[in-house]
């Protein structure tokens, strides 16, 4: 279907999605839709950021009546996830007189969650853990629902949600509507869909669909101590308003951050330990650009919607290939340009291939910038800016003030000079960071035997095969 009036919609769903400024469904959507619309089971599989939650919200908004009981049943592994689609039901829930939804997920209050399902919300979203809480506190009753979404199905398993997701499924009446979508399908979530799905219809986004083409990608080949070097450097030769910075373990954010706000970058972190109202704080300096370099694992940045992010930096190689996606999917948005660039051990250079072919896309390697090339890149963005402020006009007052410097006996050339030292905030690269020095010679393995303890003793000695390399630093 080629746009979203083709669709058996309401007239108050139309408008809804015409003031969010969607005009035509994306794959997924026009897969998905209609199937959801006449209570077929589904199981898709499509990625992050090619429309998932549309996709399923719209059906559950035109199928749940005036009714108060709670009538769609949304699951999220995240926080974030779980606020993000509760954002979306409530545009699209704009023109539907007596429909509500509720969000209910960990690090909030339990008793305003309470109050809330209490007034009545035909549309629950939520995370599993808080959802069972809900459910052993009977302050949420499943009798009545009619739908129930499994988003994100693969990160909950991975997470943990496994009993959870089970337990609630098992909970349901016997006539629902089961729609589950994952990125990925392993025999877990076949399994599940086996057990609990009924003449399910099997929906995929074919992988070509899914290469940012807006994303100019870039691979450095990196050892893993250099890493903090490489990316200071790039992150001053780009100075980005916003910025993602991808890592696989709590602990390497909490470290990237704090290295690089020693530095003097506005950084910031998230990941799960954190508290949500520290969460909530750092995703509103993120989104007003106070802060402007997010530093996530790929758990913590499920959910985060933030427009214009310019950069994502891929600091480890994601854990599976399908999040290379859903990393970079971050930048590039609304047909405005992105760059991605990825950190690449030796030992991970097999694992990178993987994704290549996975996501189907070129690569490029990248020539790791020295410490002039990032004064140089500087420098030229400081003419730029200079030069803006001439052409836009509107400078007579600080014409007055050069006026007085040059009755001082100073020549313009050392007033402008002055000024441009002043105001370059090149203060950053006097950081022993940037004076470091980066392997970037990566020289064949050199093997070498290596001698068998157990069988010293014995003329035919032993010889076990092992794999070195000889580095030089420069």
């Amino acid at each position: 279907m080629n746009n979203f009036n083709s669709m058996n919609l309401s007239q108050e769903m139309k408008k809804a999605l015409k003031e969010m400024n969607f005009k035509e469904p994306t794959p997924i959507q026009s897969m998905s839709i209609p199937i959801l619309m006449v209570n077929t089971d589904v199981i898709g599989q499509a990625q992050t950021g090619t429309g998932k939650t549309l996709a399923y919200s719209i059906p559950a908004v035109e199928k749940v009546t005036n009714d108060k009981s709670t009538q769609a049943l949304i699951l999220c592994p995240t926080r974030e996830l779980a606020i993000q689609v509760s954002k979306v039901l409530d545009k699209l829930l704009r023109y539907k007189k007596g429909i509500t939804s509720v969000a209910i997920y960990g690090g909030q209050r339990i008793d305003f969650q309470i109050k809330a399902l209490k007034r009545g919300g035909q549309i629950v979203v939520g995370t599993p853990g808080r959802v069972m809480d809900h459910m052993r506190r009977k302050t949420l009753n499943l009798e009545n629902v009619k739908m129930l979404v499994l988003d994100e199905a693969d990160e909950m398993l991975n997470m943990g949600f496994i009993d959870d997701i089970k337990t609630i499924l098992s909970r349901l009446p016997s006539e629902r509507q089961i729609a589950l979508f994952s990125a990925t399908m392993p025999g877990a979530i076949l399994n599940l869909s086996e057990k609990f799905q009924r003449q399910r219809k099997f929906l995929k986004v074919p992988n070509q669909e899914l290469a940012v083409k807006s994303v100019e990608q870039i691979y450095f080949k990196i050892k893993e101590s250099d890493k903090i070097v490489l990316i200071s450097r790039i992150l001053a030769m780009e100075n980005p308003n916003s910025a993602m910075v991808f890592c696989n373990t709590k602990k390497k954010v909490d470290e990237l951050s704090t290295k690089l706000k020693e530095i003097g970058f506005q950084a910031d972190a998230i990941h799960g330990d954190i508290k949500q109202m520290s969460r909530d704080r750092v995703m509103n300096a993120f989104r007003s650009k106070q802060t402007k370099i997010l530093i996530a694992t790929d758990v913590a940045a499920r959910g985060i919607d933030v427009e214009n992010v310019e950069i994502v930096f891929n600091y480890d190689l994601p854990q599976y290939h399908e999040y290379y996606i859903h990393r970079i999917g971050r930048t590039g948005r609304m047909g405005k340009s992105g760059k991605a660039y990825t950190f690449v051990t030796d030992r991970e250079m097999g694992k990178f291939y993987t994704i290549k072919r996975y996501a189907k896309v070129e690569i490029e390697r990248g020539r790791i910038p020295s410490l002039k090339d990032v004064r140089a890149a500087r420098m030229k963005a400081l003419l730029k800016d200079v030069s803006k402020i001439i052409d836009e006009g509107n400078i007579e007052e600080y014409e007055s003030i050069v006026e007085l410097l040059t009755e001082e006996n100073y020549s313009s050339l050392q007033i402008a000079a002055a000024l441009l030292k002043k105001n370059s905030k090149v203060k950053i690269l006097d950081n022993p960071i940037f004076q470091a020095k980066i392997d970037l010679n990566f020289k064949r393995e050199k093997k070498v035997k290596s001698f068998n303890f157990r069988n010293s003793n014995s003329k035919k000695r032993k010889y076990s095969s092992r794999t070195f390399k000889r580095r030089s630093r420069i």
